[in-house]
């Protein structure tokens, strides 16, 4: 199981390379991986073991996250009632096509490698199709809108080496389209 000082921060040079892809059948490391990520954020997002892990809740953990440059990760997107939006491990994930409506999370986004506060909005394109494989290997594809896709482009960022601070207008950082959706 991973732990917070299991996690790889800010100024690793592993977050910002491209994550080399995975081979199937996955190997046994590469399995733990993907059961060991997917447990973090299980653990994470339930209060009691949180406390008792000291973990920060994380809805995402990707590889690279961890150390790892593989092109994996874990997604487990939480809905208000306890349902689950989205939960998956995405091996060799990509986008394959987006929305020109742009989203943003209105308190702006956090990264578990990432231990400062960074405020600003991460315009993503609020709708997106991606492409990956599933742990056994079968090719899925799935579109997402809204916190579920945002989550998505944030965890195949880490795999192409980009940061989430890396999309804040500088000059500008809570300027977006008026047109966009502010995702509360």
């Amino acid at each position: 199981m991973y732990l917070m000082k299991d996690i790889t921060r800010d100024g690793a040079k592993v977050l910002r390379e491209r994550a080399k892809p995975v081979t199937f059948p996955l190997s046994d490391e590469d399995k733990k991986l993907a059961h060991d990520m997917m447990a973090y954020l299980v653990i994470s997002q339930d209060e009691e073991q949180n406390e008792k892990y000291h973990l920060r809740p994380g809805v995402g953990l990707a590889a690279p996250q961890v150390g790892q440059s593989k092109a994996m990760a874990a997604v487990l997107v939480p809905g208000e009632n306890n349902e689950i939006l989205f939960k998956e491990v995405l091996i060799n994930p990509r986008i394959i096509s987006n929305s020109v409506q742009h989203a943003a999370l209105a308190e702006g986004e956090g990264c578990l490698s990432v231990d400062k506060d960074i405020p600003g909005y991460v315009v993503r394109a609020d709708r997106i199709t991606i492409a990956y494989q599933n742990e056994a290997g079968e090719h899925k594809k799935v579109r997402l809108k809204n916190y579920p896709a945002i989550v998505c482009q944030h965890e195949i960022d880490h795999l192409n080496g980009v940061l989430f601070y890396d999309h804040i207008n500088k000059e500008h950082p809570f300027s977006i389209d008026p047109n966009a959706v502010l995702i509360h």
